[in-house]
């Protein structure tokens, strides 16, 4: 009996911090992603976190678009937008490593692109 409260209170402290770790990507972020003709699209996020769900917006110079699909889980991040009015299935797939989220951004079948977001301060 004892050795199920010991692992009941491991699982809820665990649960704690991942929930905790979560909470921490609310707010702006912003990043320069390269574009296939080599100049910088500066892109500008701002999340809200709840639980492991993410919602919020990307912006940049074509305009602002809803985040969906948004998971946190522990240091993963993952969501899907729709741009250009759904012309345009954009997956965001990252790792938070400190201030910076390094992410793989998949462009509907142009391929992949690389963007490091920085927290606004």
């Amino acid at each position: 009996m004892r050795n199920r409260a010991v692992a009941l209170s491991s699982i809820l402290v665990f649960a704690m911090v991942s929930a905790a770790a979560a909470a921490d990507l609310s707010g702006k972020w912003k990043g320069t992603m390269q574009t296939p003709d080599g100049q910088g699209l500066e892109i500008n996020f701002t999340f809200q976190v709840t639980g492991e769900k993410l919602t919020g917006t990307v912006a940049n110079t074509y305009g602002e678009e809803q985040i969906s699909e948004g998971t946190v889980k522990g240091d993963d991040i993952s969501f899907v937008v729709n741009a250009g009015g759904g012309q345009f299935r954009i997956t965001y797939k990252g790792k938070v490593t400190g201030e910076d989220i390094k992410f793989t951004v998949g462009i509907g079948d142009m391929g992949n692109g690389e963007l490091t977001a920085k927290r606004v301060k």
